[in-house]
C-alpha cells in the first residue's frame, strides 16, 4: 500500500512503501542521499546497497520510482524522518538530462519571464514554484465557499457568442461553421438574465480580451469571477457584498497559508472593518495636488492614481483594500445605472495593493430605460444578439449588482508577484499560444 510523505512521521519504525518522484541526488563518500517527492512533498532516503543503487544508473531526476524501505527518526531530514534500508523499483525512467534543475530557486526577474514560461512543465515540479498555484487554488474554493454560503449558485455559461456582448472591438473572432462568432469578454449578459431565476448567481471562468497590451497587468486570457445579486437596495449593499467576500478570502488565505506566504515574501496583510472609499473626483484632485500631475475632470483613474490612493489607503489608513466610487456619467456603460442629477454613474473599483481588481456597478433593470441608454450608446437593440437579454427585462428583473473581478490579479497581488502572468500556470499575451 502506498504511503505518502506527509504521513512517515507517524509510521517511524514500520516499513512502507512510497512512489513519487526522484527529486534530488546526493552522493557523500558512499553513503547515498536521494530524495522522492510526491504530491505531499520531499522524503530523504539513505541507499546503502550497491545492488539497489546500481537501478538508478543513468535515471536522471523527474524518474518515477517506488522506495521500500524503515522509517526512521532523523532531526536533520526535511520532515525530521528518512526511509533506510531501501528497496528501489523504477516505474518510469527518465534518462535524458532534465533542461533545468527543479531543485534550485525559478526566476521571476522580468528578464527571465520567457524562460519561466518556456520551462513551465518542468518548474512547476519546484515545491515553491508550486505554493503559487497550491495558495491559487485555495483562494478560488474560499470565494466558493463565501458566495454558496451567501446563497449564490454557480452557473456555467457559454464561451463561444455570437456577437461581442458589449461591442467594441477587443474581441476574438473565429469561423464557427461558416458564422462568425466571437470569444466571451465576460459573462455580463448571461449572469443578469440568471438574477430572474436565482436572484444570487457567480462563475468562476476564463474570458478573453484581444488587448494589444504588453503590460504587467493584462493577458489575453484571464480567470473572471462574475458575481450578480438582486433585490439589492442600493450601491452600497453590492460594495459590501464583494468587499466582504474579498476580505474574507484574503483573511482565510493569511490564516491557512502563513508559512508559504512568508516563504514568497509576500506582503504583510493589512485591512480594516471598513473598506476605506474615496470617490474618484476626491482621488483626481487628491492626486494632483500630491504630483502636480492634473488629472482633474479625468472619467477614471489613470495605473499611478491607482498605485497612489492605495499607497495612501495603506499608510494612512491601514487598508490594503480600497473602493473608487462615483465614476462620472461619461464613463457609463449602457447597463449600469446612473444618477444624472449628480452627473455620476453607480460604479465602484476595487483596488488592491495598486490595482484594479473588480469593478463593482449597480445595474439598471428598467426595461424602457434599458432600450433608451442602449440606443444612446449607439447600439442597435433590434440585433438578434441582444433578443434573449432584453428578454429578461421585458419579463422582470428587480434591481441587481454585481461584480467582474480579475482572479489572476488578486493572486498576483497578494503574492507580491511582479506580473500577473506569473499567478497564471500558462499565461496567453500577445506573442504565447505555448505551452
Amino acid at each position: 500500500m502506498r504511503t505518502l510523505v506527509r504521513e512517515l512521521a507517524e509510521k517511524v519504525g514500520k516499513e512502507v512503501s512510497v512512489q513519487g518522484w526522484l527529486h534530488k541526488k546526493r552522493l557523500l563518500g558512499g553513503l547515498n542521499f536521494i530524495s522522492v517527492r510526491d504530491r505531499s512533498g520531499l522524503v530523504q532516503s539513505l541507499i546503502e546497497d550497491k545492488d539497489e543503487m546500481e537501478k538508478l544508473r543513468g535515471m536522471q531526476i523527474g524518474t518515477v520510482v517506488e522506495f521500500t524501505g524503515k522509517v526512521c527518526e532523523d532531526a536533520r531530514a526535511p520532515g525530521g524522518v528518512e526511509l533506510h534500508d531501501v528497496k528501489v523499483e523504477v516505474l518510469a525512467s527518465v534518462t535524458e538530462e532534465p533542461i533545468i534543475e527543479i531543485d534550485k530557486p525559478i526566476s521571476h526577474k522580468p528578464e527571465h519571464l520567457d524562460t519561466l514560461f518556456e520551462t513551465r512543465v518542468l518548474n512547476v515540479r519546484n515545491l515553491q514554484e508550486q505554493k503559487i498555484f497550491k495558495i491559487r487554488a485555495g483562494m478560488t474554493q474560499k470565494i466558493r465557499e463565501f458566495l454558496i454560503d451567501k446563497e449564490f449558485v454557480e452557473i456555467d455559461t457559454p464561451k463561444l457568442l455570437g456577437a461581442a456582448t458589449e461591442g467594441g472591438a477587443e474581441v476574438f473572432t473565429l469561423d464557427y461553421f461558416g458564422k462568425e462568432a466571437t470569444l466571451a469578454q465576460s459573462p455580463q449578459f448571461y449572469k443578469q438574465i440568471m438574477v430572474g431565476a436565482f436572484e444570487r448567481v457567480f462563475e468562476i471562468g476564463h474570458a478573453y480580451r484581444a488587448e494589444p497590451s504588453a503590460t504587467t497587468r493584462h493577458v489575453t486570457e484571464l480567470t473572471m469571477l462574475d458575481i450578480e445579486m438582486g433585490f439589492v437596495k442600493d450601491h452600497a449593499e453590492v460594495r459590501k457584498m464583494v468587499g466582504d467576500m474579498t476580505k474574507f478570502v484574503l483573511r482565510e488565505t493569511y490564516e491557512k497559508y502563513a508559512e508559504e506566504l512568508k516563504s514568497l515574501q509576500a506582503p504583510e496583510l493589512k485591512l480594516t472593518d471598513e473598506i476605506p472609499e474615496f470617490t474618484i473626483a476626491e482621488i483626481h484632485e487628491m492626486y494632483t495636488k500630491k504630483t502636480g500631475t492634473d488629472t482633474i475632470g479625468e472619467k477614471d483613474l489613470t495605473p499611478d492614481e491607482e498605485r497612489f490612493i492605495c499607497e495612501y489607503a495603506r499608510k494612512e489608513l491601514g487598508s490594503d483594500l480600497v473602493f473608487a466610487t462615483e465614476f462620472p456619467i461619461e464613463a457609463a456603460k449602457f447597463y449600469h445605472k446612473v444618477d444624472a442629477e449628480r452627473g455620476v454613474t453607480m460604479w465602484a473599483d476595487l483596488l488592491y495593493r495598486g490595482l484594479e481588481i473588480a469593478t463593482c456597478p449597480l445595474r439598471e433593470n428598467n426595461y424602457e430605460k434599458m432600450i433608451e441608454q442602449m440606443k444612446a450608446a449607439g447600439l442597435d437593440v433590434e440585433k438578434p444578439g441582444y433578443k434573449y437579454y432584453l428578454q429578461a427585462f421585458r419579463f422582470g428583473l428587480p434591481m441587481h449588482g454585481g461584480c467582474g473581478f480579475g482572479v489572476d490579479r488578486l493572486v498576483q497581488k497578494t503574492m507580491g508577484l511582479a506580473n500577473i502572468k506569473e499567478a497564471q500556470l500558462f499565461p496567453r499575451d500577445l506573442n504565447r499560444l505555448t505551452p
